[in-house]
């Protein structure tokens, strides 16, 4: 089975969809001590943005944008808000792509990669092929 899965790298963040970006920021600020990055908008993810920076990984806080993203459908299952998906790095996403449709992994969407928060490609992973985690892949390429 080694050979036929993706050969992910480091966690490189958990994502916490919330109805209040401002109000989540500033608890994780005030009260942990957090760095807490800018506002970003993803208009093609349809959600806005924190990242909160810590020694080992990064915490992404993510508010809808509108009505149609998927952060909206999943505040109204969560309406206080929750863990939505980890994060992981590979080193190619084509590879990654073709080893996990192989192995029946259903990629979320139409299966094109789209650039993320990182000016990175990233795909989304069924959740059900994951024990109901939905996993994010980021190809992040080595220096």
């Amino acid at each position: 089975m080694k050979g036929i899965l993706s050969e992910i790298g480091r966690l490189n963040h958990i994502a916490i969809a919330v109805p209040n970006i401002q109000k989540a920021s500033s608890i994780w600020e005030n009260a942990l001590g957090a760095n807490i990055s800018s506002t970003q908008s993803l208009p093609e993810h349809g959600v806005k943005i924190v990242f909160i920076e810590s020694p080992n990984t990064k915490v992404e806080l993510l508010e809808p944008l509108n009505k149609q993203s998927p952060i909206s459908k999943f505040l109204e299952r969560n309406p206080n808000g929750g863990m939505h998906h980890m994060c992981y790095e590979v080193s190619n996403l084509e590879n990654a792509i073709e080893k996990l449709i192989a192995a029946g992994v259903k990629i979320l969407g139409d299966g094109i990669p789209k650039i993320g928060a990182h000016g990175n490609p990233v795909i989304f992973l069924n959740p059900g092929d994951f024990s109901g985690t939905l996993i994010e892949l980021e190809e992040i390429k080595s220096n």
